[in-house]
């Protein structure tokens, strides 16, 4: 990884891993104890809290919220040493916010400002302006 690759004014805080290919904003804040594969894009004025994982083939844009052990996933059927051909990256779009300990599945997309509850479980798109709680997510409202 090159700095080029990290945007100005972004905070890397102690025991987080930015690897190779990697793409992190300007703006950001990577709290301790979270990871970034290559192949991610972050965009500008990100937090990662601590115990967040970006795998391959994650997009973050502009803006988002991601809270606590959020947990991303890229592989719909994980094998011990069985890597797949491409790997389903999540999109999390501008301005969305993602609670604390939220699972996210493979291949979905978080809508502009929607937001995803603390623990709620993510099977399926989520539209814009949505908040969506529980397991598996449902929307509960729209944000007005």
């Amino acid at each position: 990884m090159s700095s080029s690759d990290i945007g100005e004014n972004t905070r890397i805080w102690q025991y987080c891993v930015v690897l190779d290919g990697a793409k992190i904003g300007k703006n950001c804040n990577l709290c301790a104890h979270t990871l970034v594969e290559g192949g991610v894009i972050v965009g500008d004025n990100v937090t990662l809290k601590s115990g967040v994982y970006l795998w391959e083939g994650t997009l973050i844009e502009d803006n988002v919220f991601i809270g606590p052990n959020a947990t991303f996933t890229n592989d719909l059927m994980p094998r011990s040493r069985v890597r797949p051909e491409k790997f389903k990256g999540i999109t999390i779009k501008f301005g969305a916010s993602i609670g604390a300990n939220a699972t996210l599945l493979p291949g979905i997309s978080i809508g502009r400002m929607a937001m995803v509850g603390a623990g709620a479980v993510v099977t399926k798109d989520v539209p814009d302006f949505a908040v969506v709680v529980g397991n598996p997510a449902k929307i509960i409202r729209y944000i007005g």
